[in-house]
């Protein structure tokens, strides 16, 4: 049974080393390719031999990868299906853990390799500088731990999308309830929030159990690798050469004394508004005027329409790269049961094509996701040409410069939703997310740069340390009488569970996607043409260089962030 939306993709390049029928999930037929690639690799005489064999590795790499995304995709689509389940953990338990230490070989030989010096330095010093990373970390013995930190994922993300509640004689998943939180009625709200987290918190003995493990896992993986905790190590994992992790502490600090002004006179404006004495959580995403909830669209093929309308104002090449994603049917975007929470852009690598995964329910939010799905879309799209595969993808930070642009260069023709009125309004509630995702970013990321410095902790102290967190990014809102809710809220936050300390990097990339905006509001032709000569290079350059190309300037710190914040304090006063 084929569980995947798509079928029969083409192939961007013709194979030209990988047999055209392999068996994935068979190790015998994969083995084979990594022992011709060891072996030729010594009979490279010239630097175009070596330069074919990185061509050849590509070629595997893309191909097995491709294997994988559809695995994982058909996974998170039908987390209720026992054989998109059994299919994905065969490749977690079975190819994954063999292709690790062939990989790791093959990354030792052209390391190693005498010809390696003689290649062109401007083209593979990325490569060159990412490969001899992972020599250095790999550890045999991480392997089988990486198996088991792969499967707890698994399970968080099995759990989370079995989740339902009973709504007025109906079932609902906990993604379909949101949108009555935009709702006039303070009591439907009430009711809608406080059945949400009583359901979560049901679950949170599980939970922590399944995070423990992680955590666990997580440091033995960082001692093996000769890491005294796992934020050092996490840092070189994920190739951060350009901050540290005391970077990352400035920037929650700069966004404490820039942003978190802003985010409490929102608050107040909001609780004046709405005639309240304080801010319930049930009252933060309802329309502070008590009108009608923004309703952008009923069915998602509207969302997919209107959307193609936005790309079709702000850039033919864009519009004619989401009309290829409908045409092959590389979208799936409703919210159903049995559905993985969240959203998120898969690459195709052998297609070189993007997959997009969303839970649209009708709400503006989801028109923001799929605006910014869109623009990981984009990415990859731009890249097609690139035919070393690490190249085509860039670092996660430049990657949501990408999407997070997207949102802003993209709202701008949001009347394709929306009449005038709430057009208006939906651009006032994106600026304002904007501002409002900064503190929780902080939050986030500071509470695991806790976690991983923190070995041995116990649970009452990891809740503490995520409440003063709270306490100091949270706001000005009233959580009386529910403060288990408050003291577990990062039990819905996918990345920590999934992706550890993947998520400083969406604030980074905020502050980057500010500024190609901030271009585009003196220049839109130009602000347009840097955006996609910055995703055109893929991962080929630096993280700095990345930026400079999109024109935008690779900082994070008070100094960067300031003039952004008053440019969106502007924007948003024109907006009341």
């Amino acid at each position: 049974m084929n569980l995947l939306p798509f079928e029969n993709l083409p192939i961007a390049k013709p194979r030209s080393f990988v047999p055209a029928q392999v068996d994935w999930s068979d190790w015998n037929q994969i083995a084979p390719l990594y022992d011709q690639l060891e072996t030729r690799a010594a009979a490279c005489k010239t630097p175009a031999d070596l330069e074919r064999w990185l061509l050849d590795w590509s070629e595997l790499n893309a191909a097995s990868d491709q294997d994988s995304s559809e695995r994982y995709i058909a996974m998170t689509c039908h987390t209720d299906s026992p054989d998109a389940e059994k299919a994905y953990l065969h490749l977690v338990e079975n190819i994954q853990p063999k292709l690790k230490p062939r990989e790791f070989k093959l990354s030792q030989i052209f390391i190693d390799h005498p010809l390696r010096a003689k290649l062109p330095q401007a083209r593979y010093e990325v490569l060159d500088r990412n490969t001899e990373l992972q020599v250095q970390l790999y550890r045999p013995e991480n392997v089988d731990l990486e198996t088991e930190e792969a499967k707890l994922s698994q399970q968080y993300q099995k759990l989370s999308g079995s989740l339902t509640v009973n709504f007025r004689g109906a079932e609902k998943t906990l993604v379909q309830m949101a949108r009555f939180l935009e709702e006039p009625d303070r009591a439907l709200r009430q009711e809608t929030w406080e059945l949400v987290v009583n359901r979560r918190l049901q679950e949170v003995d599980k939970i922590e159990d399944i995070f423990d493990e992680q955590v666990k896992l997580r440091q033995q993986i960082a001692k093996n690798a000769g890491f005294k905790n796992y934020v050092d190590y996490a840092f070189r994992k994920s190739r951060r050469f350009d901050y540290t992790p005391a970077d990352c502490l400035q920037f929650h600090d700069a966004i404490e004394k820039e942003i978190m002004p802003v985010v409490k006179e929102l608050q107040g404006e909001r609780r004046s508004q709405l005639q309240l004495p304080s801010l319930r959580p049930w009252d933060l995403g309802v329309d502070p005027f008590n009108r009608q909830p923004l309703r952008p669209f009923e069915q998602v093929d509207k969302m997919v329409s209107c959307t193609q309308k936005i790309f079709n104002q702000l850039d033919k090449s864009l519009a004619g790269g989401f009309q290829q994603m409908q045409d092959l049917r590389l979208l799936d975007l409703a919210n159903r049961k049995g559905k993985a929470p969240g959203g998120y852009q898969s690459t195709l690598a052998e297609s070189r094509l993007p997959f997009i995964f969303m839970n649209a329910v009708g709400v503006q939010r989801d028109v923001e996701t799929m605006l910014h799905e869109a623009g990981h879309a984009f990415h990859a799209l731009a890249t097609r040409g690139e035919d070393l595969y690490p190249y085509r993808d860039a670092p996660i930070e430049f990657c949501e410069v990408a999407s997070m642009s997207m949102e802003l260069l993209g709202n701008e023709f949001i009347e394709n939703f929306y009449a005038a009125p709430e057009a208006k309004r939906a651009r006032r509630d994106h600026l304002e997310g904007i501002v409002k995702v900064f503190p929780w970013i902080a939050t986030v990321d500071a509470f695991q740069h806790w976690i991983y410095s923190h070995p041995g902790h116990t649970r009452a102290e990891r809740r503490a340390a995520w409440e003063k967190l709270m306490d100091r990014f949270g706001g000005d809102v009233d959580w009386r009488g529910h403060e288990p809710a408050r003291g577990y809220l990062w039990h819905r936050q996918l990345h920590i569970f999934l992706h550890p300390f993947y998520y400083v990097e969406y604030g980074i990339a905020q502050l980057g996607a500010l500024q190609v905006w901030a271009n585009s509001k003196r220049d839109k032709v130009k602000a347009l043409a840097d955006y996609k000569k910055g995703l055109a290079l893929g991962g080929s350059r630096p993280l700095p260089e990345l930026f400079a190309a999109a024109g935008c300037r690779f900082e994070f710190n008070q100094a960067t962030m300031k003039p952004l914040v008053n440019l969106v304090r502007t924007e948003l006063a024109k907006l009341k």
